[in-house]
């Protein structure tokens, strides 16, 4: 299997940060991928901050410890989130978080969808399939979590953010990765793609495929977690991608590489 079926990121639930914004800023609601938490998203969290942006996150349920579920679940803690926040909202997916807002995030108050590294999948598919993968006999176990996280999913990330990273990888429900999609919601609400050129998690020929689906693509020149790797350059990205002027850039421009 692709490294990424084995290697989405998944750290324990992290405290909310208090964030002193404007009323009217437009905020972030930032999913995690698999093996992965809301805590990963903590420098990104205070560099938007300090941007005047507001963001808050969601806890997948497929995602340990004590995992439980499949993609409907973390579907319903992604609706849960969006529902629970007030004004203009952007949903910001990384990886695997990308399926479960690919399935649930078509809702009112959603603005723009952002696909970090993410599965933009279609109507029908899930990440095994999308992969050419055959479905499991049994999918009410648990995935292993990738060998050499540290190569695959942080190679650019600083020794100690990327060791704090590794430590905080969880168990992850198999069926989240055999799941299949509905009826996407970025086939109504504008997307981004922003593809991780030097991801060894989900390569960038991979992410191209997906790409193309978005309405406008931007680059970083990262590997698979740049919110650990360059969280002010990534904030900044976001930034200016939430703004109502990206809700204008012509059908699959490409912005330059950050």
């Amino acid at each position: 299997m692709i490294n990424i079926v084995s290697d989405m990121l998944s750290d324990t639930m992290s405290e909310e940060l208090t964030v002193n914004v404007p009323s009217r800023s437009t905020t972030l609601l930032l999913v995690h991928g698999a093996w992965h938490g809301p805590a990963v998203f903590d420098a990104l969290r205070r560099e938007l901050s300090a941007l005047g942006y507001p963001s808050s996150t969601v806890k997948l349920p497929t995602s340990g410890p004590d995992p439980r579920g499949g993609l409907r679940d973390d579907a319903g803690a992604v609706r849960d989130a969006i529902t629970a926040i007030d004004g203009p909202l952007a949903v910001v997916a990384h990886s695997y978080g990308g399926v479960p807002v690919t399935e649930a995030a078509a809702l009112p108050g959603v603005e723009h969808l952002v696909y970090l590294a993410a599965y933009q999948l279609d109507r029908g598919e899930s990440v095994g399939s999308f992969h050419g993968m055959p479905e499991p006999a049994d999918t009410s176990g648990l995935s292993p979590i990738i060998a050499d996280p540290r190569t695959s999913l942080y190679a650019d990330v600083p020794d100690d953010a990327a060791g704090l990273a590794v430590s905080r990888l969880v168990e992850q429900r198999t069926q989240s990765f055999t799941d299949r999609v509905g009826e996407p919601a970025w086939h109504t609400i504008p997307s981004t793609y922003i593809l991780c050129e030097q991801d060894q998690a989900l390569p960038a020929s991979e992410q191209e495929r997906m790409a193309v689906r978005a309405k406008s693509v931007r680059r970083l020149a990262t590997s698979h977690s740049p919110f650990l790797s360059r969280p002010a350059e990534l904030a900044a990205l976001l930034a200016e991608i939430v703004t109502p002027a990206s809700d204008s850039l012509p059908d699959r421009s490409e912005g330059s590489t950050c």
